[in-house]
């Protein structure tokens, strides 16, 4: 397929900065491969001086995969692709010594967070749940906007905030002790150093010669300085995005970002790319005129060479259940007389409560059906406990990590010990692996408590050791040592359930030897950086996967951004869901306005929107009030199917009466015709 004009610009313009507003569908992947690929082959540039950063595993590994097909993987070799958190850990990796941090550090992932969260802030928070969840997205929001704990303090009020940054503090401090990151210091720490360090800066300067970032409307405003500090003043960069789709904002995406763009670089170059490959003309021309109602900076109509397309139906349906019943309805004959493929079908809506009546429906049918969102490989208990053995064996200052698998399978080491064990460690400020050899800890412990902790402690030790001259023997080592697959027969639901998890173990394993030896396209890692890619795809990964099964998805609008069905059904379209209720209480209607957006751009063939008359809330049945996104899109391009009413008999009188008069009348029309 030739590149469109705009797409032939976007991939030419190189010499400043570029700014590609990529609307829904309009082929931005293959300008971003496309471009790398001229970056290569016409100006001179070497692979790896460029680099590629987006927000997704998923993408970047279909971008990795266009880029070899496009390139060929000889001269693609060297080109680094990837998130904005790996390319942070990129970063850290190289630069360890100058953030003043050992080489050996570990991630923390979100459970991490909360159990020291939780232990931390015991006097103040009480464990409640609630205010816990609030801290950590507090502590997040900071760490987005580059405040650390000192500028935390000082911005703080009286009362929970100056509670929240003291918690902070504490918590930052932990983590310095223990060499831990968390999820947000892999952008936070690179854009300080970057900031603060010329030398490094002038480096990564040199190394990243041209960027290309993707999705550029998620970026927050760490991700932005970021961007900014690695292009310096010779800006040259590619960033693409589309400020209609920026549905990020609780996550602290700022599509404010683009504005700054143009008062950072004024020489950008803006290049619209408006022509959609996806949707029918119909859909496209919903979408614009319901996105209109929002204010642009930078206006751009999308447009398809598609086809008019079928007209957008509105299906009532009486409450919830009646809404699914409709939907799966719908679903199953259209799916029968079209001959289609279950994956052809997506429902979306806006919040995960909604999918339960439908995936009731789906299963009463037997149709096969997908919720994206759900558990990712990398989060299941067997696979946390496996790494969390891996974290010590590569940090053993990861006390977060020892507690987890101290007594995994269980080894009479109980609570008493690790409370004791722990205020040992504490005041002999060491780890709780290395505390566990002192002498005088002896005193401390009953004599059996302590041999069956030292046991333990000393056989991990042994395969510390070993891992550092042989790391797939030791990984071998460590997962018979522990007898792990009795383990999980002792504890499993059903021996099905334990051969299931043990095959999952073994397919870790089987991904770690292939990493650690290295492979035709990637160099061999050491154990260090395989658990830290492995954590960070954990964290990256929760509700993604490549199922490519014949089934009907179901997830959320957010899920499905980036995503293409030819049939949609967008359900719940009522004011206090799509709009949702909070949304309206902080007039924050234009991110909402944009959801529905993506939501209605998902569709490539037909699109169907559904809405309740009455549905329970928080036990209670409402009335809720059609969706203003409905009101605001084209009617002309819309058929509201209401429900067949109850007639009185004198309708149904008058009805027959006329569609009887009619079909009189088109007798007498034909009967004129052929006379």
């Amino acid at each position: 397929m030739r590149l469109n004009p705009g797409q032939q610009h976007a991939v030419g313009y190189v010499t400043g900065p570029c700014l590609v507003l990529a609307g829904a569908g309009s082929g931005k992947t293959r300008v971003i491969t496309n471009k790398i690929a001229h970056l290569i082959r016409e100006c001179g540039y070497q692979a790896r001086h460029i680099a590629a950063v987006t927000f997704t595993n998923k993408a970047s590994r279909e971008m990795k995969e266009r880029v070899a097909q496009t390139l060929g993987r000889k001269e693609a070799r060297g080109l680094f692709i990837s998130t904005f958190h790996t390319l942070g850990l990129e970063i850290i990796k190289r630069e360890y010594a100058a953030l003043g941090m050992k080489s050996n550090f570990s991630l923390f992932d979100d459970q991490d967070q909360m159990a020291l969260l939780k232990e931390l802030t015991r006097p103040w928070l009480e464990e409640d749940k609630a205010l816990l969840q609030q801290l950590i997205s507090t502590i997040s929001n900071w760490k987005n906007d580059l405040i650390d704990p000192a500028g935390a303090a000082g911005l703080a009020r009286a009362g929970q905030e100056a509670i929240f940054a003291h918690c902070y503090q504490l918590y930052d401090q932990h983590l310095r002790a223990c060499n831990v990151l968390d999820f947000d210091d892999l952008i936070l720490l690179p854009t300080l150093l970057l900031q603060r360090n010329e030398q490094v800066r002038e480096r990564w300067q040199q190394r990243i010669r041209y960027l290309l970032v993707d999705e550029y409307q998620d970026t927050n405003t760490s991700q932005y300085q970021l961007v900014k500090l690695l292009v310096g003043s010779r800006a040259r960069f590619t960033v693409v995005g589309d400020d209609d789709q920026s549905i990020y904002s609780w996550r602290g995406a700022r599509p404010q970002n683009l504005v700054l763009l143009k008062q950072d670089f004024p020489a950008l170059e803006v290049i619209k790319l408006e022509q959609n490959y996806r949707s029918s003309q119909r859909i496209l021309r919903s979408a614009n005129i319901l996105i209109a109602n929002n204010p642009h900076v930078f206006e751009k109509k999308l447009f398809s060479e598609l086809g008019e397309g079928s007209l957008l139906k509105v299906i009532t349906a009486n409450n919830e259940d009646h809404e699914a019943e409709r939907v799966t309805g719908e679903l199953i004959a259209h799916h029968f007389i079209n001959k289609t493929h279950y994956r052809d079908y997506a429902i979306l809506y806006r919040g995960n409560h909604q999918s339960r009546v439908f995936e009731k429906l789906l299963m009463q049918n037997r149709i096969p059906y997908r919720i994206s969102g759900g558990t990712s490989f990398f989060s299941r208990p067997e696979i946390k406990d496996i790494l969390a053995y891996l974290r010590v064996l590569t940090n053993p200052e990861d006390d977060s990590a020892f507690l987890r698998i101290v007594n995994t399978p269980r080894r009479e080491i109980g609570p008493a010990t690790l409370q004791k064990l722990g205020e040992w460690a504490g005041i002999r400020n060491k780890s709780l692996f290395h505390a566990s050899f002192d002498l005088g800890l002896g005193e401390r412990l009953p004599a059996r408590s302590l041999e069956h902790l030292q046991r333990f402690t000393h056989w991990l030790n042994s395969l510390v050791t070993l891992s550092e001259r042989e790391p797939v023997a030791a990984v071998r080592d460590l997962i018979h040592g522990i007898d792990y697959e009795s383990w999980l027969y002792e504890s499993s639901a059903s021996p099905k359930a334990a051969e299931m998890r043990m095959k999952n173990v073994n397919t870790l394993f089987r991904w770690m030897t292939e990493m650690l030896e290295g492979t035709d396209l990637d160099e061999p890692m050491t154990l260090t950086q395989v658990v830290t890619r492995f954590t960070l795809r954990d964290m990256m990964e929760r509700g993604e996967s490549d199922d490519d099964q014949d089934q009907v998805q179901l997830m959320t609008l957010h899920a499905s951004k980036g995503l293409e069905f030819p049939y949609v059904y967008l359900v719940g379209m009522e004011e206090g869901l799509l709009p949702h209720q909070s949304s309206i209480d902080e007039q924050n209607i234009e991110e909402e306005r944009r959801l529905a957006y993506v939501g209605i751009t998902r569709a490539q063939k037909e699109l169907t929107f559904t809405l309740c008359r009455e549905r329970r809330q928080y036990g209670e049945q409402m009335r809720p009030e059609p969706s203003r996104f409905l009101l605001e899109l084209p009617q002309d391009d819309l058929v509201w199917e209401g429900e067949r009413k109850k007639m009185s008999s004198e309708e149904r009188m008058v009805n027959s009466q006329s569609r009887v008069a009619g079909l009189r009348a088109m007798l007498e029309q034909s009967k004129k015709q052929n006379g």
